[in-house]
């Protein structure tokens, strides 16, 4: 009777371990868990991304405006007749409010 109150408390050790401190234990389940929370964070921040540069694409695809706006900020690029301007504001000095 002995032997076999041994052996069992022996099981029950080894599977205490297994369950709190070896592969599959509880502390892997929750550091998974956390690692899954941070990638689905990074989905969700790369499918906003991605649905920007879709409406962007299809944004130039329909017309001129997007291209046209698109060359004037980017490019600086003006239309034949217009006078470009550039205001340049002085360097403030430091350290002076």
């Amino acid at each position: 009777m002995r032997w076999l109150i041994a052996a069992l408390v022996v099981l029950l050790v080894a599977l205490q371990y297994r369950l709190w401190v070896g592969e599959g234990s509880l502390a892997d389940l929750h550091s998974l868990k956390q690692e899954i929370a941070l990638q689905e964070a990074e989905i969700e921040r790369l499918q906003a991304r991605n649905q920007k540069l879709q409406a962007e694409v299809e944004d130039l695809d329909a017309g001129l405006e997007a291209i046209e706006e698109r060359a004037r900020s980017e490019l600086g690029m003006i239309k034949p007749g217009e006078i470009f301007i550039q205001v340049i504001e002085p360097p403030k000095p430091e350290g002076k409010p």
